[in-house]
């Protein structure tokens, strides 16, 4: 069975940082893209941030450029979210996303293509 385990979510006052982590387990996604997505109270989930198979290629929404930044470890099949300089409108619920590609397209921010989810991690922002 695969599963995406996300970590890292918690309290923060607004401008502090956190750190995310997606761990799967089951299969490995080293070849494939995987990303993050949020959803806030009583809104749409969104995309956050993507990363390709070799960690070469990245893409962020607009609202998180220059604030959060995604990596991976392919030794240990983990991607990441740090999260900078955070605001009350960053609390959401992160999801983990993995997909079937090896790079990050479009039909993958529609929400479209992914292919596995993870149940998600709470990050809360106080102001």
């Amino acid at each position: 069975q695969v599963q995406l385990v996300e970590s890292g979510g918690g309290l923060v006052q607004a401008g502090g940082s956190l750190k995310l982590s997606c761990v799967p387990s089951g299969r490995s996604f080293t070849s494939n893209a995987m990303g993050w997505f949020r959803q806030a109270p009583g809104k749409e989930r969104e995309f956050v941030a993507a990363i390709s198979w070799s960690g070469g290629m990245t893409e962020y929404a607009d609202s998180v450029k220059g604030r959060f930044l995604i990596s991976r470890d392919t030794a240990t099949n983990t991607i990441y979210l740090r999260m900078d300089s955070l605001k009350p409108e960053d609390t959401a619920i992160y999801y983990c996303a993995a997909t079937f590609s090896s790079h990050w397209s479009p039909v993958h921010t529609s929400m479209k293509g992914i292919d596995y989810w993870g149940k998600g991690t709470l990050v809360t922002v106080s102001s």
